[in-house]
């Protein structure tokens, strides 16, 4: 039987509607992982694989560094120079492994805990282009587009780590490159920032301005912001030197890290799905032994990013389900072993924001977060096939994100969100929910609205303009990149580190006085 609540008259009702007023419809790390796409028994042969693979077969061009540390650790090497990681380091690897760790953001309340299947929205990429907002055309891409990334994602609610999306290639010297990447980044965001660096001999300098940010390098080890991407394989099953020794050295720097292994199906791993998988599995495992071997300690991220090709022309492409089922699967396995896990999705192929970018970007990103990869990157703004970067898409993705996280919320069905009482009470009384205080009270923290999506009525739409939502997006993307120039970190140190680094941008362009 259903107890009726007492029945309230409407002004009763309407009193108090700030009782939730600071809940929210979605957040940094809803809970995933219900989606599952590979049964038990398909888990386990993809583990068993795995390891077999890094016993039996193992990777070469392995550094020397390397070598001495998984013999040291019962590995052995081939007479052709492979080098072999037996079940029970691995084991050792994924069961020591740092878990529910914090990827701190420059200010606390950026901080993101990467725990369990906490879900978490990212952009990503080394696109060498940006769809250009005003000519609406594809160009090279700049610092300054780098940081303007930065920026407008600083803005965006749904989109909560910025990984570097895109490359600065009016900078051509390696070192400067990547010294103004991590500072145009760090500058334009306070979320935790995630880079790439492409030479080891840059990882001190990398290091030494997040230090100098933090204020010395005791407080960058204990609220590290900016995490190292470190892609130290060359599929198949081989080792790149130059990234495994970058890897090597951001770890002793202090360095959270991210072991991605980015295979393509059909070129540089097999042409099946679960193929794909099981070689992108173990090359990202054989990183994290080592990575484990260096700093039993270290903070670091399993991301096994196998991608998927167009086998009629062998180029790439991220839009369709193969891709989208594929990061699923590489998402379960890191929740198979409770690992910090992220995942490549929402690299649609549309060339702009239209039709397909959506749809492609929808699939791609929900699977992934289903799955409960804590880190989705690529997630927001890139298109092309990782070619392409769109200012406005960000604007627009937010709102995608905001929805694809209430999905991930899930129904939450509760006594008290089943809400028997209140069905009772409507029922006696007026006979409708717009004025019940449950109502007011549930419609701030149990729906998403978004902020450029358009709801109005047709007639309404076409009188006001009827803009397109990438002419939306555009706009909204302008009025930031206008307006919008972070401050966290403070004038007096911005002047210092340019003693210090070659910086390219202007003080000038990040909205400071010269």
């Amino acid at each position: 039987m259903v107890k009726s609540s007492r029945r309230r008259g409407r002004k009763d009702r309407l009193k108090d509607t700030t009782q939730d007023e600071n809940s929210l419809p979605v957040w940094p790390g809803v809970i995933g992982g219900r989606l599952k796409p590979l049964s038990a028994d398909e888990v386990m042969l993809v583990q068993n694989t795995a390891f077999s693979l890094l016993e039996t077969l193992g990777l070469n061009q392995a550094i020397p560094s390397m070598i001495d540390r998984v013999l040291s650790a019962g590995g052995s090497i081939t007479d052709e120079g492979r080098l072999l990681f037996p079940p029970d380091l691995v084991r050792w690897a994924i069961d020591g492994a740092q878990r529910g760790f914090t990827l701190c953001g420059q200010q606390p309340e950026r901080d993101l805990k990467i725990e369990g299947s906490r879900v978490h929205m990212s952009t990503g990429g080394a696109a060498p282009g940006v769809f250009d907002l005003d000519t609406h055309g594809y160009r090279d891409s700049t610092l300054q587009d780098l940081y303007d990334a930065a920026r407008i994602v600083d803005q965006m609610d749904n989109i909560h780590h910025f990984s570097r999306p895109v490359v600065a290639r009016d900078i051509e010297d390696n070192a400067l490159m990547d010294i103004n990447t991590a500072y145009a980044c760090l500058a334009g965001t306070s979320k935790h920032v995630s880079i790439s660096i492409t030479e080891p001999q840059n990882v001190a300098r990398i290091a030494e301005l997040c230090y100098c940010i933090a204020g010395g390098e005791a407080a960058f080890r204990a609220r590290p912001f900016l995490t190292v991407m470190v892609c130290h394989v060359v599929p198949p099953m081989r080792f790149a030197e130059e990234a495994c020794e970058v890897l090597e050295l951001a770890i002793k720097a202090g360095f959270p890290v991210q072991l991605i292994s980015a295979g393509q199906a059909g070129a540089t791993s097999p042409a099946t799905i679960a193929g794909s998988l099981v070689q992108a599995v173990a090359e990202t495992l054989a990183g994290l032994v080592f990575a484990r071997l260096v700093d039993p300690e270290v903070k670091a991220i399993f991301a096994p990013k196998p991608l998927v090709a167009d086998l009629r022309t062998g180029s790439m492409s991220g839009g369709g389900g193969e891709q989208a089922i594929l990061m699923a699967g590489a998402a379960q396995m890191g929740r198979h072993w409770n690992l910090p896990t992220s995942s490549i999705a929402g690299i649609t192929d549309a060339k702009r924001l239209d039709a397909q970018y959506g749809a492609e970007k929808s699939l791609a990103v929900t699977m992934a977060a289903h799955a409960g990869s804590n880190i989705v990157t690529q997630a927001a703004g890139m298109m092309s096939s990782l070619l392409g970067v769109s200012h406005a898409a960000y604007v627009s993705d937010n709102d995608l994100l905001g929805n694809i996280l209430r999905t991930i919320r899930g129904i939450e069905a509760t006594p008290e969100n089943i809400a028997a009482d209140v069905i009772a009470d409507v029922c006696r009384g007026e006979g409708h929910y717009l004025g019940d205080m449950h109502t007011f009270r549930r419609m701030k923290s149990d729906y998403f609205y978004p902020e450029i999506g358009d709801r109005r009525a047709p007639r309404d739409w076409q009188e006001q303009g009827g803009q397109r939502i990438g002419d939306v997006a555009r706009e909204r993307a302008r009025e930031i990149l206008k307006s919008h120039f972070p401050r966290h970190i403070p004038d007096q140190l911005d002047r210092a580190l340019r003693d210090s680094f070659d910086i390219r941008l202007t003080r000038t362009q990040i909205g400071r006085s010269e």
